[in-house]
């Protein structure tokens, strides 16, 4: 129960204080009256949060990854497969599933459901945690009577996704890790060891090379001005965070890192793979064509690849053909365009989208593989030339003052 302090006047007119435990705060009002006191003043007393506690609090509010996602998806097929009544499985999961967030969704799912919504309109409510795709895949097959192969299918595609991205990030990790020893190691240059040669050279009265008087000017620099470089960095990286999340922003963005050396090809091979397997996923299911187009534009979570796929469905609309359309784009290899037209000749167009998913898929690990190793030239020449400029701006001086002293 609530602990309160409490400021009063008892009834002689005496000003007392203390700690009462109560039910709210008219309770502990309720009893000091009824003890002859007259309150004043009353404040819950609420113990400092144990780090324990904070931590729970931080993930109550943190949004469900895409792990949580693919274990509510997954388990909620199987219960469903079952037999489960969907109500009863929501409950199970909400209690089983580990993400308080996720479980406060859930459970307005059920609220959602008894008062008369469907499932997709539902999680139509909370846009934050179910994607456009989610939604409408689980739409179809409510509507088609398969929701537990919707459900399956999305889990399986929530997994390609997350061994794709997981791929991605243990590919950057060596080349994250040396430039951030690149950059530790600037700074432990221009703080500590530069300013330690320059107290050494100003005892002479010789000219220094120009690398050894660029080293001391970069040194004193940072050293008088870090502060503002600082201040600098905070200030352009706010507000490169802030024009990336307006439209035109994050359109530009989208679009140049397709282009960035060795990771632009990756990303795009990863974007085409992931296109062709949300739109066959739908097309497998019975979405309709342009509804189709419009959820895997929403799913690529790409503006540049979003608005291209916006523009077919523009031209299907207009009574063009699909395989057209995706040629008119420009964002398309060869082979899935020969793939999509196959597609739409045979009426398989889901089995040649599983095909061009398949190959790059196999494309993108074959790169990420690789990817280290066409990074490591670039970060050795880096990483020479830093010691090269660093090793003529030290032992240069140092060779032409040990002349001097030799020749004294």
């Amino acid at each position: 129960m609530p602990r309160f302090d409490y400021k009063g006047r008892d009834r002689g007119g005496s000003a007392i204080t203390g700690q009462l435990e109560a039910a709210s705060t008219d309770s502990a009002a309720n009893q000091l009256l009824n003890s002859g006191v007259t309150p004043i003043e009353i404040t819950e007393n609420r113990p400092r949060p144990s780090p324990g506690e904070r931590y729970r609090k931080w993930r109550a509010r943190r949004r469900p990854r895409l792990d949580d996602m693919i274990l509510f998806a997954r388990q909620l097929y199987t219960l469903m497969r079952s037999g489960v009544p969907i109500i009863r499985a929501l409950n199970g999961l909400a209690d089983n599933i580990d993400n308080p967030y996720l479980q406060d969704v859930i459970h307005d799912l059920v609220m959602g459901l008894e008062s008369g919504l469907d499932l997709s309109g539902a999680m139509a409510r909370h846009p934050q945690v179910f994607s456009d795709l989610f939604i409408s895949m689980v739409q179809v097959g409510e509507h088609s009577g398969n929701l537990d192969a919707a459900l399956l299918q999305l889990s399986e595609y929530l997994e390609r996704e997350k061994e794709t991205a997981d791929r991605i990030k243990t590919a950057m990790r060596y080349p994250t890790f040396v430039v951030v020893a690149i950059a530790i190691a600037i700074g432990v240059i221009n703080f500590f060891v530069i300013p330690t040669f320059t107290g050494i050279f100003d005892k002479f009265d010789a000219e220094l090379p120009w690398q050894t008087r660029l080293l001391v000017g970069m040194s004193n620099f940072t050293i008088q001005y870090w502060y503002l470089l600082a201040g600098g960095l905070i200030v352009a990286l706010i507000a490169v965070r802030a024009w990336l999340k307006t439209p035109k922003g994050k359109l530009i963005w989208d679009r140049y890192k397709l282009k960035l050396p060795a990771v632009g090809i990756i990303l795009h091979y990863a974007l085409l793979q992931r296109f062709a397997t949300a739109f066959a996923m739908t097309q497998r299911s019975g979405v309709p064509l342009l509804q189709g187009l419009t959820v895997v534009a929403n799913a690529v979570d790409n503006a540049y690849v979003e608005q291209h796929i916006h523009g077919m469905r523009t031209g299907v609309e207009q009574g063009e053909s699909l395989t057209r359309t995706a040629t008119n784009s420009g964002m398309f290899t060869p082979l899935i365009l020969q793939m999509i037209a196959v597609g739409e000749e045979s009426g398989s167009v889901d089995e040649m989208l599983d095909n061009i998913a398949v190959f790059y898929g196999r494309e993108v690990d074959y790169r990420l593989k690789y990817l280290s190793s066409a990074l490591e030239p670039i970060l050795i020449v880096i990483l020479g030339a830093m010691v090269f400029l660093l090793a003529l701006g030290v032992f240069l001086p140092m060779w032409d003052l040990m002349n001097v002293v030799r020749g004294n």
